[in-house]
């Protein structure tokens, strides 16, 4: 396909005019490389007001919407998401290190 981001098929709606299932977009990965250096982010659409993205084609794909976890049926907080986030990045990366900062500030 020729979109990207993180879409979930919607069997709720109608199919799409080639009779492909309706998908919604719920998430953009990016990643952005400039003098050595490599910025990079995710955004979950967790629970933001749908009708603000009536006026925008969002990434540039007309053909399809945008939903939102809470949209899905799936009730979680901003707190719930980030320590699925957490969890799931250091099953695969593994724990995090407490820099020298953040370990003082424990102690302090």
């Amino acid at each position: 396909e020729d979109r990207v981001g993180v879409w979930v098929v919607r069997p709720d709606r109608p199919a799409s005019p080639d009779g492909s299932p309706a998908e919604d977009k719920i998430a953009a990965i990016g990643i952005r490389l400039r003098r050595w250096v490599s910025f990079h982010g995710i955004a979950i659409n967790v629970e933001p007001d749908l009708s603000h993205f009536s006026g925008i084609v969002p990434c540039g794909v007309a053909d399809h919407g945008v939903t939102s976890l809470v949209d899905l049926g799936l009730p979680v907080t901003m707190a719930d998401l980030d320590l699925a986030l957490k969890s799931a990045f250091a099953e695969v990366f593994g724990p995090a290190r407490e820099t020298a900062p953040s370990a003082a500030r424990k102690a302090g």
